[in-house]
Order: C-alpha cells, then sequence, then structure tokens
C-alpha cells in the first residue's frame, strides 16, 4: 500500500470512528471526559529500559516551534504527517480552581457558552462547521485551564483557525443565551452529581475535603446559587478579562505546512488585543500532620465506596517523578500493589483505581497543588479499617523491603508505556494537550520531550525517600462513602 493509500485508509477510519463514535460532550468537565486512549505509538513493555531498543525510543523527539504573537498569544506547532488530519487546540489559562472567589462556577459556565456564537458563526454554527467537514470538536473544564480542540481533515486547517480566532474576539453574550446555558449547567450537575450513585465520588468530593485553600477545596461545578446570580455584564467581564490572547496558547498537531500554517496564525489570530490578566492567585497548601477521615451519606448508592488521598510533592521536583513511578507500581495495572492485594488476594472490591490527577487528565497538565488518589467500590463485610490496613501494609513492604533496580526498571517500562499513549492519544489530542499546558505553565512545550529523561534520573533511594515524606499516614485524607439506598 502506498504511503498516500495508508494515510487515506487512516482518514477514512478517523472519519467513521468519529461520525459514529464521538459527537459532541459538551458535559465534558466530568471525570469521564477524556477522549478514549488510541495509541499509534506504542512502548514495548517487554522492553528493558538499558536496552538499545529503549534507547532508541528514548531517542524519539516530537517537533516543536514555539513562538508568542505581539498580543501575547502563544502558538505552538507540531507537524505529523501520519495522516491528513490536523488538531486545532486552544487552551485558556482559567479553570475550576483559579475562578475568581465571587464567579463559583464560572470557568465552567463559559465552556458552554464559547458555543453559543461568535462575530460570525450563529448560535451553534461552530459546531456544525466542524461535523459537516467531517471533524469532531469538544470542550472541557480542568482544574487549571478550559481546552477547545477540533480534529478535522488537514485541508480544513484554515477554516478552524478563522473560527477560533473568531470566537476568541467576542462572543455574542445575550441574555437569552445566558440564561439558556444556566438552565444547562444546573441540569448537568443534577444529572451528572446530584441524581447519580456515587455522584462527584471521588473527583469532585475529595479535593474539597482534602485541600485546606478555598481555591483547592471549594465546589468546582459552582454552587447552584451563584449560578443564577450571574448577570450578563460578569459574564462580559469574565470574557474580556480571561479569553483573551495573553492568556491562552493555540496549537496546532498533524498534517500542515509550518510556514503557512504560521501565516494563517499570524493573518487570523494577531489583530485581537490583548487583554489586562489579574495575577494567578496564591495556590498553596499547608503541609498536613494529621490524617483526615470523613464520611459522606450517599441515597443513591447501594454498596460503600472509600477514597485516600495524599498530597503530592511539588510539581515538577525529583520527589515529583518518583511520585510518578510510585503511581505504578502501588495503583496502575493488573500487576499493581494494591490491585493484587484488594481484588486478587483479598476479594474486597472488584477493582481500584486513581492516579495523580487521573479524575481531570494526568500527571503533566495541572499546575498547582495535586492528590494521589485511588478509590474503590466494596462489600457491606469490608469495613473501611481493613482496606486502610492493606494500604498501608503495601506501602510499608516498599519502606522496609527497599526499591532495587529491577522493580524500578519495571515501573519505568509501564510510565514510558503510559506516557506514549498519552502523547499518541486520538489522532493528536494527547499531543496538543502536554504541549499546550507546558506552554501554559512552564513556557516550554519542548519539555514533552524531556519526561523520560527526568524518570529516568530517578534513584531507589529517591523514592524511598518519597515514600516517607508523602506517604505517610498523616499525610493522608480517607473518604468513606456510606451508602442509603435499599439493595
Amino acid at each position: 500500500m502506498t504511503t498516500r493509500r495508508i494515510r487515506l485508509h487512516v482518514l477514512r477510519n478517523f472519519l467513521l470512528y468519529a461520525g459514529l463514535s464521538l459527537g459532541l460532550n459538551l458535559s465534558s468537565c466530568s471525570q469521564k471526559s477524556a477522549p478514549p486512549a488510541i495509541s499509534d505509538v506504542q512502548a514495548d513493555a517487554s522492553v528493558a529500559p538499558g536496552d538499545s531498543t529503549s534507547a532508541d525510543a528514548a531517542a524519539f523527539q516530537i517537533p516543536v516551534e514555539y513562538y508568542t504573537l505581539d498580543n501575547g498569544l502563544k502558538v505552538v506547532l507540531s507537524p505529523d504527517e501520519t495522516a491528513p488530519i490536523v488538531t486545532v487546540a486552544v487552551y485558556y489559562n482559567i479553570g475550576f480552581r483559579n475562578e475568581p472567589k465571587d464567579r463559583t462556577g464560572f470557568a465552567h459556565l463559559f465552556e458552554h457558552m464559547m458555543f453559543q456564537g461568535s462575530e460570525n458563526l450563529g448560535k451553534m454554527e461552530f459546531i456544525d462547521l466542524v461535523q459537516k467537514n467531517g471533524g469532531v470538536l469538544n470542550g472541557s473544564t480542568r482544574f487549571d485551564f478550559t481546552i477547545y480542540f477540533d480534529i478535522v481533515p488537514a485541508h480544513k486547517l484554515e477554516t478552524m483557525l478563522w473560527a477560533e480566532a473568531d470566537r476568541m474576539k467576542g462572543l455574542k453574550i445575550t441574555q437569552d443565551n445566558l440564561t439558556n446555558q444556566q438552565g444547562v449547567v444546573k441540569n448537568e450537575v443534577k444529572v451528572n452529581v446530584l441524581n447519580q450513585p456515587y455522584g462527584g465520588f471521588p473527583w469532585l468530593d475529595m479535593p474539597q475535603y482534602a485541600n485546606k485553600n478555598w481555591y483547592n477545596a471549594h465546589n468546582f461545578y459552582g454552587d447552584l446559587e451563584d449560578l443564577d446570580a450571574a448577570t450578563l455584564e460578569d459574564v462580559q467581564s469574565f470574557f474580556h478579562t480571561f479569553y483573551s490572547p495573553n492568556n491562552a496558547v493555540l496549537v496546532v498537531v498533524g498534517d500542515f505546512e509550518p510556514a503557512q500554517a504560521k501565516q494563517w496564525v499570524q493573518q487570523y489570530f494577531a489583530a485581537i488585543p490583548s487583554g489586562t490578566v489579574p495575577a494567578t492567585p496564591n495556590l498553596t497548601e499547608p503541609v498536613q500532620e494529621k490524617e483526615q477521615r470523613f464520611t459522606k451519606d450517599d441515597k443513591l448508592a447501594n454498596k460503600p465506596a472509600l477514597a485516600f488521598a495524599y498530597h503530592m510533592p511539588v510539581r515538577n521536583s525529583p520527589e515529583y517523578y518518583a511520585m510518578g513511578l510510585l503511581d505504578q507500581i502501588l495503583l496502575q495495572g493488573n500487576d499493581s500493589r494494591l490491585h493484587q492485594a484488594l481484588v486478587q488476594e483479598r476479594g474486597y472490591t472488584g477493582s481500584v483505581g486513581g492516579g495523580i490527577n487521573a479524575e481531570l487528565g494526568n500527571m503533566y497538565n495541572y499546575n498547582g497543588p495535586m492528590l494521589w488518589m485511588g478509590s474503590l467500590v466494596h462489600d457491606k463485610n469490608v469495613s473501611a479499617d481493613s482496606i486502610v490496613a492493606v494500604l498501608d501494609q503495601e506501602i510499608r513492604k516498599l519502606q522496609e523491603n527497599g526499591i532495587d533496580q529491577e522493580l524500578l526498571d519495571l515501573a519505568l517500562v509501564k510510565m514510558r508505556s503510559s506516557l506514549y499513549d498519552q502523547v499518541s492519544q486520538m489522532y493528536g489530542f494527547g499531543r496538543a494537550d502536554l504541549l499546550a499546558t507546558f506552554a501554559l505553565f512552564d513556557d516550554n512545550p519542548a519539555r514533552i520531550n524531556e519526561l523520560e529523561a527526568e524518570f529516568r534520573k530517578v534513584t531507589p533511594e529517591l523514592m524511598q525517600k518519597t515514600i516517607s515524606e508523602y506517604l505517610r499516614p498523616t499525610n493522608r485524607t480517607v473518604l468513606i462513602i456510606n451508602p442509603q439506598a435499599q439493595s
């Protein structure tokens, strides 16, 4: 099969997948929002990190061109000729936890408002523009940013750059649109959280229990009263403050010519005026010195559940990378220590899941305090204390027995596989996500090519130090769901 026929075959499969499986999900701020992983690039988990094949994989470099327009818009270009598809992503540096105190729920509300029309596109016409050209799109609100992305055939790149610039220039913020979307958001909260068993558990609940800083601990969906109180002036002010080009990054990934893309970016985005963006709020958390335990009644749940959370090391620190590897050892996959202990050996539960920012992204795409968290639904005859005892036992084994190089190497292989899955996720979206967040938070999207090397710096001694400092019971919050529904 020729290269052109291969690429057309991939495009055909993409369009079939897009048309039948994805559609548009504007309620994507929940933990179910992450697009499915489609692994075009797979790490070979059978290869030891030290051999030549692994060295070749480590040398794999993602092309990154990074620059900033005069109005402050950060731009990242990353060509990939695998298939005739492009992903256009715009990330705004406003999310759940860095929204203003008197505007709870606004970050999420605005995810919906961005599809209500702009200067040249009427209400929902942005969606039609993408879908009628064979593409898919989505919006999602996360801890520290809000995402808008479009995946389209490559020849529609200029169209999507024009459309994204059109709504960055100005929304049609009308009272009818605002009232309508206030209702949509309130209904989403009721459907996804209030009227679901385990609704908000643990992704929405745990930050409110484990954290002390209001920015990290408030209800990210927003109080329904706050949403009702939002005025048209409030929404217009929010847009002009946080949706300005100097508070955003534009990423283009896929089959395109960089020179032509730069010309279009300049043509459509350069004239959009900058805004006045307030300073980032203080997100720091105090050191936790005592275990916290909470119980939440759930009138719709018929089985108990438990979640545990430990405060993470500072992002990008050596201990941060060590925690990423400890997550692989303890929680990720059927070979993980907690899966083996809780599922295979004791049968306390059918599964245990979680990770670092696992419910709303991944361990790379956040900027501030974070929790390493796990959760499980279990039988009524299993006590919360017995589950926590197993957790302590597995952590204590790592402390007392140490982590040898063989175990560390296995964690590195799993981490590399997970990282490549993330990068290759959904026809360019995974790559765009990391490039965008590294541009927003580190001013360095090329960091995507440095991650594997950072993990390889981790030593058994650093792993032991990280366990002692961060996986101590006094750094832990336990949330127990008390089921109230009849069996």
